[in-house]
């Protein structure tokens, strides 16, 4: 078969009568179709949902995944039913991670540790375990912590970082709470979450715990043959099913049915990830069309959505103008790095997340330079955020924060992360350029007061800058940079061209600030024309916010 004919093929799928017949969601499907027409019709929405992100020919569709979530009783024939689906679908398209159940992680989400799982749009990917495991895991070890305890006195426990206090199912409520508004988010990111939980009773469950297979490792490391855990699991899972209605839960006690039941289960959500992701390309195609009508003085005009942008504030208006004496600079730098330094390592290993937004040339890398001067190189890592690479496109739009974030699973020792431009792009150039639609960088206010709310529940510091200078004052940096050569790297086309929407920046500053300056996470603005009194400013805010944590 020629290269390019598996793709012709799959082009197939806008041909109206192949959408009704085998992409179009069938709630009777599961009753109709027998074992080739099921096999037929994964295998299409399979390819259909890869060609969803194909360049050339391109697609009427918005890229979109689909992640397939599997927990549940063990022995409940999970790995069968997924060693089915590969067998029935193009094995090379269907990713498989699987994962344990782990102990808390300090100062981290429990969905941090698995963003990298995430499946691109178009793939297709069942992850075994996933942050249900860790908080299944968790849970289970709350519940049974009076059995804990005796085996600890017996010197049978394992030491693990101590658990949230309180009642389990108090801290089971918080986290599903959490997990909700990020799947939620998933999905409105174009990643479609299935969540399947296999099940089997007492009496299945005992008989294939003494059968002869080598069973992988237990996915919440619980004793299956104790009745009393059992027990205690069935009701941790009851709790869990009753406050989280989106799980499709399948027998497990014929495990040939079951995996049946799972390929129906995945067939519809790969066809309702098509048909949303067909809604959202029209969607976004009706906002392109839109724009090339609209005249250029109303490009910007938000009154169609409803939202109102807000007065700019007189701090990003009235820029200080002053000028720091160098040797005064010096003395005071010193210090203030020393003291940050200090705290940084007193913090006993929370995590600290510093975000500097700004103008074009506000100092947003010299100020960077001098917070991190006193640290050791392997304590850190800074990320300078650009427009972002294919494969990151090909993910929800905060998975490439989210993999930057420290991370306890890792090997890096490093536990301070320092964004030079952020997650704030999407309401920032992203809305100025008109590179997404009104509605996605207006939920994003939303989105990402979440993640960061999120973050600091978990313990982490996030540190917030605006660094603001004054039109006139960028122009001088902008020629200094030009005439100088170890700095003209700094300066771009789009630099240039971004001074003719100074105007408009300046009220996505002030949207941005209006909409996510929160008590978890708040702005500090620094509004001045000096480099070095901005650089002090940023070091003596760092250090106020790390003394809270001490």
């Amino acid at each position: 078969m020629p290269k390019n004919k598996t793709l012709q093929t799959v082009s197939a799928q806008f041909d109206e009568q192949v959408v009704s017949e085998r992409l179009t969601p069938n709630l009777l499907s599961q009753f109709s179709l027998d074992k080739d027409e099921l096999r037929l019709a994964l295998v299409t929405a399979q390819y259909a949902l890869r060609a969803t992100r194909q360049q050339e020919p391109s697609t009427i569709n918005k890229p979109t995944g689909l992640l397939v979530l599997v927990n549940g009783m063990e022995q409940a024939g999970k790995g069968t039913a997924v060693k089915q689906l590969r067998q029935w679908v193009d094995p090379r398209l269907l990713k498989v991670e699987a994962t344990v159940g782990h102990p808390p992680l300090a100062y981290q989400p429990i969905w941090q540790a698995h963003t990298k799982a995430i499946p691109r749009h178009g793939d297709v990917m069942v992850y075994f375990g996933n942050w249900y495991a860790d908080l299944l895991y968790n849970v289970m070890q709350l519940a049974t912590s009076e059995k804990k305890d005796k085996r600890k006195k017996n010197g049978k426990a394992k030491s693990t970082r101590q658990l949230p206090t309180g009642k389990w199912q108090d801290y089971l409520q918080q986290q599903l709470t959490e997990l909700k508004v990020f799947e939620q988010d998933l999905a409105a990111n174009q990643t479609k979450v299935l969540k399947c939980w296999f099940h089997v009773d007492a009496d299945v469950l005992q008989a294939r715990l003494k059968d002869e297979e080598d069973d992988p490792d237990y996915l919440y490391q619980i004793d299956w043959s104790d009745t009393e855990t059992l027990a205690q699991f069935n009701q941790v899972a009851t709790e869990l099913l009753r406050q989280q209605g989106d799980w499709v839960i399948i027998d497990g006690s014929d495990k040939t049915q079951a995996a049946t039941n799972f390929g129906h289960q995945v067939l519809q959500a790969m066809q309702k990830a098509l048909v949303s992701s067909r809604a959202s390309a029209n969607n976004h195609s009706d906002m392109a069309n839109n724009i090339d009508k609209e005249d250029d003085n109303e490009k910007n005009n938000d009154s169609k959505q409803g939202f109102k942008s807000v007065k700019i504030p007189y701090e990003l208006i009235d820029i200080d103008d002053p000028d720091m004496d160098k040797s005064d600079y010096r003395a005071q730098l010193a210090k203030k790095q020393a003291k940050l330094a200090e705290l940084l390592r007193a913090r006993q290993g929370r995590h600290v997340v510093f975000a500097f937004e700004g103008m074009d040339a506000a100092g947003k890398g010299g100020a960077i330079k001098r917070l991190v001067a006193p640290l050791d190189p392997r304590e850190y890592q800074v990320y300078n955020i650009g427009a972002p690479m294919l494969y990151e496109l090909q993910h929800p739009y905060l998975w490439r924060f989210w993999t930057r974030l420290p991370n306890e699973r890792e090997d890096r020792m490093s536990r301070i992360a320092i964004f030079d431009r952020t997650w704030y792009g999407r309401v920032l150039v992203e809305r100025i350029e008109q590179l997404i639609s009104e509605a996605e960088w207006q939920r994003a206010y939303d989105e990402i007061n979440r993640f960061e709310s999120e973050l600091t529940t978990a313990g982490t510091v996030v540190i917030k800058y605006w660094l603001a200078i004054d039109k006139k004052e960028q122009l001088e940096r902008f020629e200094e940079r030009q005439e100088t050569p170890h700095k003209q790297f700094k300066l771009t086309d789009d630099d240039w061209r971004n001074r003719d929407k100074w105007s408009d920046y300046v009220q996505a500053a002030a949207d941005m600030l209006a909409h996510t300056d929160t008590e978890s996470a708040p702005w500090c603005v620094i509004a001045t024309n000096d480099k070095r009194s901005a650089r002090l400013a940023v070091l003596d805010h760092a250090i106020e916010q790390l003394k809270k944590y001490l």
